[in-house]
């Protein structure tokens, strides 16, 4: 099988907490998975990449964690060709604030998506107000994601 990266977005760790928990449930499936809290544009030019998952939190007004914005930014302004890669998006936000909710997730699924990616499955959005752990719900939509993938991949 294929290699899987996890870029992951954090300020407090539970977007960290998230990918570290849904990594040996990937390699189980057969997957070399990898984790970076320093994403790079080289992370998604390497085209032996299958996948990249991303795991972020969204925080202030709809922001990205400090160890992500850089990443974000300058993808956005490279523009860099991603037509070879597949992706995830797993959100993390509070629904109290209502008009920003996993804003975060959904601007780096704007981005992706406009530089030609294809998206595997619906984006998780994981509402702190509901879920303490994010774990969980996380656990549950990661099979259902790598089944998804697997299924691209045999075509």
């Amino acid at each position: 099988m294929a290699a899987i990266k996890i870029l992951v977005g954090t300020v407090y760790g539970g977007a960290r907490d998230v990918a570290d928990h849904i990594q040996p449930m990937l390699e189980a499936k057969g997957y070399t998975v990898e984790v970076s809290e320093e994403p790079t544009i080289a992370d998604l030019e390497n085209k032996d990449l299958e996948a990249v998952l991303v795991s972020c939190s969204t925080t202030g007004a709809g922001d990205f964690p400090p160890n992500f914005d850089k990443f974000y930014h300058t993808l956005n302004e490279a523009g860099a060709a991603l037509s070879h890669l597949k992706y995830g998006i797993i959100s993390l936000g509070d629904s109290s604030y209502d008009e920003t909710f996993c804003d975060a997730g959904k601007k780096i699924d704007a981005v992706f998506a406009e530089y030609g990616a294809q998206r595997i499955g619906r984006p998780l959005e994981i509402d702190a107000a509901e879920h303490f752990d994010a774990t969980e719900p996380a656990a549950d939509w990661i099979g259902r994601w790598a089944d998804q993938l697997q299924q691209v991949e045999m075509v």
